[in-house]
């Protein structure tokens, strides 16, 4: 009975190191795609669920990691600030405002951006001013919008989608007409790259026709075990399909389109990562080639 109990104390000691290590770390992770479409390599980072977290003073080792990477833009999938009220969402501010000296800012909203405006009389004045320093930075956030880039026949689309479908343990229909409505048709002779946080409606976004769809949402699962993956998403679904990496479907257009769901980089209700670090992901897409 002893040597049992000091095992089972060895091994809690053991999880609480590993949480408190990866609740603090960020790793960083490379993918690189080829599209038929673009016309010149387009090499970007993608941030997502910050959610206020700072590594390092003001977020410096985050930002020189990002400068190391030297990428051509910067492209967030939503929830950098937490929704919570009289919260204060300076961490976020700042980071996106220290990157915007340096790099173009696409950025599409998550749930926790979008409550703030849903709820004002939750959040007060919150909303507005994440807003007005988003602004001040030179940023627009992308919502139900599109950013073209024609040098390399791109086109970013930042997609909001309704509450309903953040809901927990119900996964609400989004009927195919949904996201048409939202952003108007796609522009399939161009190179297509849809911010969408959530990741649970891959098949949607696929059917939409996009070739490139950058999610958050998920943390990741919270925590990883091997071969079974992530554990619960922000619905409470046990072992989600959609967890974290690189997801492909046959899209509307023919063709197929690839999820880069990102782990994100902070946490939120459950505070704590366990094998499952935060994540700075660095994206290429070069010319040439179907998308495969």
């Amino acid at each position: 009975m002893q040597l049992l109990i000091v095992i089972v104390f060895c091994v809690l000691i053991l999880c609480i190191c590993i949480i408190l290590y990866d609740t603090n770390r960020f790793v960083v992770r490379k993918y690189q795609f080829q599209n038929d479409k673009i016309t010149d390599t387009f090499r970007f980072v993608l941030l997502s669920d910050l959610h206020n977290k700072s590594y390092g003073k003001n977020n410096d080792s985050l930002l020189k990691k990002i400068d190391e990477l030297k990428p051509d833009a910067v492209l967030c999938a939503g929830d950098l600030l937490t929704a919570k009220p009289g919260r204060d969402f300076h961490t976020a501010a700042a980071l996106i405002s220290a990157l915007a000296r340096n790099y173009p800012i696409y950025y599409g909203n998550g749930n926790h951006e979008y409550r703030l405006k849903l709820y004002p009389e939750v959040y007060g004045s919150m909303a507005e001013d994440y807003e007005k320093e988003l602004k001040n930075a030179g940023i627009e956030p992308l919502v139900n919008q599109r950013k073209e880039l024609p040098d390399k026949n791109i086109v970013i689309y930042g997609l909001e989608i309704g509450r309903e479908y953040y809901k927990r343990f119900h996964k609400s229909k989004m009927e195919r007409e949904y996201l048409p409505s939202l952003l108007g048709e796609l522009d399939d002779q161009r190179c297509s790259i849809l911010l969408a946080h959530n990741p649970e409606y891959f098949q949607q976004y696929a059917d939409y026709g996009a070739d490139f769809v950058l999610s958050g949402h998920v943390h990741g699962g919270v925590a990883r075990i091997p071969v079974l993956g992530g554990v619960i998403s922000p619905s409470l679904r046990i072992f989600p399909k959609y967890d974290g990496g690189v997801f492909q479907e046959e899209n509307g257009k023919g063709g197929s389109t690839v999820m880069i769901l990102s782990r994100g980089l902070g946490t939120h209700t459950i505070p704590i990562r366990f094998c499952n670090p935060g994540e700075l992901i660095e994206i290429t897409i070069f010319p040439g080639g179907k998308q495969s």
